[in-house]
């Protein structure tokens, strides 16, 4: 026992380096003590320091799991590590040539972050609006170098991948029978209205309130199959309530606000010119009849601005270019609805109207070619407001007449003494159709507003 007693107690140092085994394995799995020098104990050889870190003085050292902790513990000399990293850069390790291959192409690192619009492109064109629309600039193809986004599009396009077999799919024209299909639907809203403001001048009573409704119904279907097809097409859905309402104002809302700032309506709409309430046909008629020059106006945009995204070499030349072709488009359809509104006005013996429904046709039209070109939340919105204001000035002129609320309709009943019943519709439409040109030109004018459509048109 007395010898498994002295096995328990640790030895007494008999010289300057480690005490016993005990000690020793202490020293490897610890680390230097606090104040003594890196290389070991203070006082220790040359074979001590070897054993403290784990050199070929002391075998177990080499294969103790102790020993190889320490070596990965954040507490290890700083020498250890960087023997390690120079060991390691001695056997020869290099660092993943991913960096300098990226540094050295990066054209081709653009392709892989775009590699979805790179494959199915059918045209630089489509990638130079696809980078467009990913907000690449001129001055960001500078630093691919590259002169413009076109050059660098034309690249990316060139080095896609193809099969030998197949070669690329060009766009497809425009079919003529197509273009005639288009324009004979764009045709059918104005007839279909025409020939319902007849109905109504003929017949008088119930039968009347029957070709009013069966009219309505008729020129909504033609006009949704017209905006369904040809130029005026957009690729998602867009609620079209608002623009009920503002046709429908433009029919019955002068007459109503008329009616109700003289103490009325007696009854409804009878549709007789001198009934209680009265109808404003012409103006409806005209924006009926201006559905074809409508689609016209944007076809010829469109087409237009394809010439031009062809022949631009830079994004800001693209702009400069087709603004103008924007605001003459927008001009041709304004001009072609002034004279149907003056046709109808003299064939109805009507005021022809023209500041309420020049402001409303011009806001419709740009609503649309928004829409058509992915632009939906800035025309939902406007024509939300004008839609607003327009109920908001009848329903004060109404809210007025409650006892101590006459203040609400002092605001219409100034505007209207000014400027007459017309006012309300031009002032919501004209700032909406303002707003909407400004937002025109600022979006219709990018290239990636025009980037080729995936449906026919």
């Amino acid at each position: 026992m007395s010898g498994l007693g002295e096995l328990d107690r640790p030895g007494t140092p008999a010289g300057p380096g480690t005490w016993d085994e005990r000690s020793g394995e202490y020293l490897d799995t610890a680390g230097p003590r606090p104040g003594a020098p890196v290389g070991g104990p203070e006082g220790a050889g040359p074979a001590d320091a070897a054993v403290a870190d784990g050199g070929p003085g002391d075998g177990r050292a080499r294969t103790d799991p102790g020993a190889r902790t320490a070596s990965a513990s954040p507490t290890a000399p700083a020498g250890a590590t960087a023997g390690a990293r120079s060991g390691r850069a001695s056997t020869g390790g290099k660092q993943p040539p991913t960096a300098r291959r990226i540094a050295a192409d990066p054209v081709k690192a653009l392709m892989h972050r775009h590699r979805n619009l790179c494959e199915r492109a059918v045209d630089p064109l489509e990638i130079a609006a696809g980078l467009e629309a990913h907000g690449v600039t001129d001055r960001t193809a500078a630093r691919f170098r590259h002169r413009d986004v076109f050059s660098l599009a034309e690249e990316m396009y060139a080095r896609v991948p193809r099969d030998a077999d197949t070669a690329p799919r060009p766009p497809a024209p425009p079919a003529p029978r197509g273009r005639a299909a288009w324009t004979v639907l764009a045709l059918l809203p104005g007839v279909l209205c025409a020939a319902a403001v007849a109905g109504l001048r003929l017949t008088d009573g119930r039968t009347r309130l029957t070709v009013a409704a069966l009219g309505t119904l008729a020129v909504t279907l033609a006009l949704r199959a017209a905006v369904r097809r040809g130029p005026l097409r957009a690729a998602t859905h867009t609620p079209g309530v608002w623009t009920c309402w503002l046709v429908g104002y433009a029919l019955l809302g002068e007459g109503l606000l008329r009616a109700a700032l003289a103490g009325g309506p007696d009854g409804l709409p009878t549709g007789a010119a001198d009934g209680p309430w009265s109808l404003t046909v012409a103006p409806v008629l005209a924006l009926a009849l201006a559905s074809a020059p409508a689609a016209w106006s944007a076809h010829l945009f469109a087409a237009g601005a394809r010439r031009k995204l062809a022949a631009s070499r830079g994004l800001t030349d693209f702009s400069a270019s087709v603004r103008p072709l924007l605001l003459g488009a927008f001009a041709l359809f304004l001009g072609a609805l002034t004279v149907l509104l003056f046709l109808t006005g003299a064939v109805l013996d009507e005021p022809t109207a023209h500041p309420q429904a020049l402001t409303l046709g011009a806001l419709l039209l740009l609503a649309r070619l928004l829409a058509v070109h992915g632009f939906t939340h800035a025309p939902a919105l406007v024509l939300t407001f004008a839609a607003t204001a327009e109920a908001t000035a009848v329903a004060t002129v109404f809210a007025g007449r409650l006892p101590g609320c006459g203040f609400l309709a002092v605001p219409v009943e100034a505007l209207v003494t000014a400027w007459g019943p017309a006012a309300v519709p031009t002032t919501a439409c004209g700032i909406g159709a303002l707003a909407l040109l400004l937002h025109a030109t600022r979006r219709l004018t990018t290239a990636s507003a025009h980037a080729p459509a995936e449906h026919p048109r």
